[in-house]
């Protein structure tokens, strides 16, 4: 039978010398960067700030929560500057009150650089009331 490891534990299981994998992916510890928005019909034409991700930082996942549907052609892309949807690409949301995963396998890496993390939001404007809630769940050292 054949072994075979992750990335993370190749390094620290079987590798003559260990070589010790990121504390940010491996036994790290969890931060949340939390944000919480209020729905005013903030149009395709803004972007709205929620995390400043820093260097050292392995994102994890996300979770997006809303108090109202944002509508069936409203979508939202959870990134940074060159790459809108690094964390979440863009897509409607329209379940009320019920959390919704999200994550890029791309955006696993961990970060060298601190990043300004914002919702872009295209085809449609958001709701005029409600609230948005998104959770990013990031590892570290």
């Amino acid at each position: 039978m054949t072994v075979f490891y992750s990335a993370e534990m190749d390094g620290l299981l079987n590798s003559v010398p260990v070589s010790l994998p990121s504390g940010g992916v491996v036994d790290g510890n969890v931060r949340v960067k939390r944000s919480t928005i209020t729905l005013d019909t903030q149009t395709t034409s803004d972007t709205i700030v929620i995390a400043k991700a820093k260097a050292g930082e392995a994102f994890m996942y996300g979770v997006v929560n809303s108090s109202a549907t944002l509508g069936a052609s409203a979508t939202i892309a959870i990134g940074v500057t060159g790459s809108t949807g690094k964390y979440r690409a863009a897509a409607t949301h329209t379940a009320a009150n019920t959390p919704v995963l999200f994550g890029v396998n791309a955006a696993v890496a961990t970060l060298a650089a601190d990043e300004e993390i914002f919702i872009t939001i295209a085809t449609a404007n958001l709701p005029a009331s409600g609230s948005l809630v998104v959770d990013m769940y990031f590892s570290a050292t």
